[in-house]
């Protein structure tokens, strides 16, 4: 077993058991960005929220060990993406990456801006044109250092 395998195996046992990742994240007590960001295998668990996961999904003891370690982070199979869904952030990143540079070096001055230290919400808004995407990220300002 490996970390690939125990995400593939709460992706399976999610569908078998007809669970939401709001209702995951509700029982791990984290968001539901963050809970699924780790149930897919880009975060390291606690022993508590590893413990959590198991019993949720029902999964072999020995996964819970393999929640807990730091994982490769960057999970997309090609340079590119080829699933429509993720393309369109691949696009917006194209389109908007300068302008997201610009205005933030503008604003900040030279650095980055964290995704280690990040939060982000997704939510449905409605709309009677079509209900909309909302998706808000924040992340900490990290300031390149002269020496």
């Amino acid at each position: 077993m490996n970390r690939e395998d125990v995400t593939d195996l709460i992706v399976q046992a999610k569908v078998a058991k007809g669970l939401k990742w709001a209702d995951v994240a509700a029982k791990v007590g984290h968001s539901k960005e963050w809970v699924t960001a780790a149930c897919l295998g880009q975060m390291t668990l606690t022993a508590q929220q590893a413990a959590a996961i198991v019993e949720i999904f029902g999964l072999p003891e020995e996964a819970g060990k393999w929640l807990q370690e730091v994982p490769y982070k960057g999970s997309l199979p090609t340079a590119v993406p080829t699933d429509p869904l993720i393309y369109r952030f691949y696009e917006l990143v194209s389109v908007y990456g300068t302008t997201f540079k610009a205005l933030i070096h503008e604003e900040f001055g030279d650095g980055i801006m964290s995704a280690i230290d990040f939060k982000m919400d997704m939510t449905r808004q409605a709309d009677p044109n079509g209900d909309r995407v909302k998706i808000v990220m924040s992340g900490k300002f990290l300031p390149y250092k002269t020496y």
